[in-house]
């Protein structure tokens, strides 16, 4: 990677999986210096000296206290259906934009690889590329929204009918406390995730990986059942790059796609949390909406 390569890992700390301290705010890099200060230094610089890391505060990517808040436990058969299907209409898209070879298609390549890791069965994935050829491929499209607190969404559909689509999102919108706000996408940067089991990984050892991977950023997040999950950032470009990577590491992989990650937090208290959750939760419930990305961080 050329440049210089900036990490932030942003490490939750519970009762039951204490990690590390970091250092405190304003202990990594200052301008001017060509390496780390002596308390940051660590061996790995030893063999990789044109690589610099940097530990410092959480820059929110909606993965915190706001995380727990808003996982959905156990989808039950009719969500799971709803989201294979959703799943197969955007298989239909990318086929229709770029053809049925995922080796030639990066975007097919990469919804195939979210199917996947959402155990969506191989019969269905099959016959949603077989079948895009002979049925309507629809449209997607992303709504910029502001809700509860000043927080922002991008609220992801996928639609046969546009008209429909919108005037049902901002009623949605309008109902629960949000609008339709031009200008979120720029809370949002379009990057490559990759989500690692995380279970007796060291925040030092997240850092080595991320830097041996190539990856631009490590955090750690939680899935549904409460188990330590390593979220690997990179750009969208060094997606498969940084998977394999992390696969010849020996790292389990449970997740890899194209993600809107939130550079900007905003930050609500109690109130404004459960306010932000019922719309999300609305939004979610709505049938051509695939996925509502948010730059929400709960207060501490």
């Amino acid at each position: 990677m050329a440049g210089t390569a900036v990490l932030r890992a942003v490490l939750t700390r519970g009762p039951r999986r204490p990690l590390p301290a970091f250092p405190p705010a304003g202990a990594g890099i200052c301008p001017g210096h060509t390496h780390p200060p002596g308390s940051c230094v660590h061996p790995l610089w030893k063999s990789l000296p044109v690589r610099t890391v940097q530990l410092c505060p959480a820059l929110c990517a909606g993965h915190n206290k706001w995380s727990k808040v808003k996982h959905i436990k156990g989808p039950k058969d009719e969500a799971r259906a709803r989201m294979f299907m959703k799943y197969g209409m955007m298989i239909r898209i990318a086929v229709k934009e770029g053809g049925s070879n995922p080796d030639l298609n990066l975007s097919l390549a990469h919804i195939l690889e979210q199917c996947r890791s959402k155990n969506m069965p191989k019969a269905s994935i099959d016959a949603a590329i077989k079948g895009a050829e002979k049925t309507k491929a629809g449209s997607q499209l992303t709504y910029e929204a502001r809700g509860p607190g000043g927080c922002t969404l991008l609220i992801e559909t996928l639609t046969e009918n546009n008209t429909r689509t919108h005037q049902e999102i901002k009623r949605l919108l309008n109902k629960n406390g949000g609008m339709l706000a031009d200008g979120a996408r720029h809370n949002f940067n379009r990057k490559g995730v990759v989500m690692v089991q995380g279970q007796d990984i060291t925040a030092e050892r997240a850092l080595e990986l991320a830097i041996e991977a190539g990856a631009e950023d490590v955090q750690q997040t939680e899935d549904e059942e409460e188990q330590p999950l390593l979220q690997f950032i990179c750009d969208m470009t060094h997606l498969k790059k940084v998977r394999t990577s992390l696969e010849e590491l020996g790292m389990h992989i449970t997740s890899a796609g194209l993600e809107f990650v939130a550079h900007t937090p905003v930050f609500l208290d109690q109130s404004q949390i459960e306010a932000a959750s019922t719309l999300i939760e609305v939004l979610n419930d709505c049938p051509d909406v695939f996925r509502v990305w948010d730059n929400i961080q709960s207060q501490s």
